[in-house]
């Protein structure tokens, strides 16, 4: 599930987190932005760093991670440690989600440069290297080998960078255009021989999906074509009492057929 920081106060995220948990989820994602994305834009929201923390605190089982954090708004080694960090609060269950950011707002008002999206891109690439090789020197490092889950669809800029770094392939592609993309991040997989096998195929579903036990039929097409890792959006006003956690259950029938 991604629990969205926004419309609900820190306990309200807190207790979604715990309860998802005991629900039988797999993970809890956050985001990385400083405004709500949807609703009222001056709406209640939390930073994602501290909250993630938190999250990894409350629960036992679930992997915790951002979906994901913006390269741009820290230091490559900061961000390292911010994440070896919470990994070792989590027990070893942190994802290491992250990309190269896109919602303006948040650079301007916080005072990053937006650039342009090559520009991001290619702090990304800089930032990945900087970011393993700090792992490899922090006292101590991460627990173990901290997934590493790269959002994006850019078959340029993007996908070679998930087939040198990522474990995790995150994106919102629909199941018509995901065969030809997998194709992309084959062969660039094979140009430095690597097998695609290792990486994993998460997909982001939709409100849309699922409502009222029903409407699967994309997710079925995306399991069909090698997603493997479904998150299901969550916000804090989605119902009158906050996060719409009633709508949990369906989609655990829905992984549970699917692993037999």
């Amino acid at each position: 599930m991604q629990l969205a920081p926004q419309h609900a106060p820190m306990q309200a995220t807190i207790d979604a987190a715990r309860r998802l948990e005991d629900m039988g989820v797999d993970a809890v994602f956050g985001w990385d932005h400083f405004f709500p994305l949807s609703g009222d834009p001056e709406g209640v929201h939390f930073e994602a760093t501290t909250q993630l923390a938190a999250w990894a605190v409350a629960t036992e089982r679930v992997q915790i991670g951002p979906l994901v954090f913006c390269n741009s708004y820290r230091n490559p080694d900061l961000l390292a440690d911010v994440a070896r960090t919470i990994d070792h609060i989590s027990g070893g269950r942190f994802v290491f989600g992250i990309g190269s950011g896109w919602f303006e707002r948040d650079y301007i008002d916080y005072g990053y440069d937006f650039g342009t999206v090559g520009t991001r891109l290619d702090a990304l690439a800089e930032a990945l290297p900087r970011i393993r090789a700090r792992w490899d020197q922090l006292n101590p490092p991460p627990l173990g080998r901290m997934p590493i889950l790269i959002g994006g669809k850019g078959e340029r800029k993007t996908l070679p960078l998930v087939a040198r770094h990522g474990d995790i392939w995150h994106s919102f592609v629909g199941p018509d255009e995901l065969p030809q993309k997998l194709d992309v991040l084959r062969g660039h997989c094979e140009a430095i021989g690597r097998d695609v096998a290792e990486i994993e195929i998460s997909n982001g579903a939709s409100v849309r999906d699922g409502i009222g036990g029903v409407g699967f039929e994309r997710l079925d097409a995306l399991h069909a074509a090698g997603t493997r890792l479904l998150t299901i959006p969550l916000s804090g006003d989605d119902g009158p009492d906050g996060y719409a956690l009633d709508r949990v259950p369906a989609f655990l029938e829905w992984r549970d057929r699917k692993n037999g």
